[in-house]
């Protein structure tokens, strides 16, 4: 077994907890957005993030806004919705929750 293959799937597991996260203080450009995982180590592609955004909005956690651009094509803007905000909420509690437990079991020495 590859370590690589265990860390790209930890990373995928928490993917969208972490592009709603990066937009819980506001709206975002797909750029900023994959520029912020990109600096946390996070190794997300453009091919990987759209289907997550797009996911993401049909489920009613994002919406977007277009803006004219003078420099090329109109840039999709994303941000939380109010189903969106909650449902971060939720993952926060959850991630902590799954953190604690984490923690515990592989800093636990086993005395058997």
């Amino acid at each position: 077994m590859k370590i690589e293959n265990t860390k790209a799937q930890m990373r995928k597991g928490v993917l969208e907890f972490c592009i709603l996260s990066v937009l819980k203080d506001g709206e975002a450009y797909t750029s900023d957005i994959l520029e912020t995982l990109k600096d946390a180590k996070m190794l997300v592609v453009e091919g990987t993030i759209y289907p997550l955004l797009t996911r993401l909005k049909n489920a009613g956690l994002l919406s977007y806004r277009w803006e004219e651009s003078t420099g090329g094509p109109p840039r999709k803007y994303y941000e939380l919705t109010d189903t969106g905000k909650l449902f971060l909420t939720e993952l926060n509690d959850t991630w902590a929750e799954l953190q604690q437990a984490v923690n515990k079991v592989t800093s636990e020495k086993n005395t058997k």
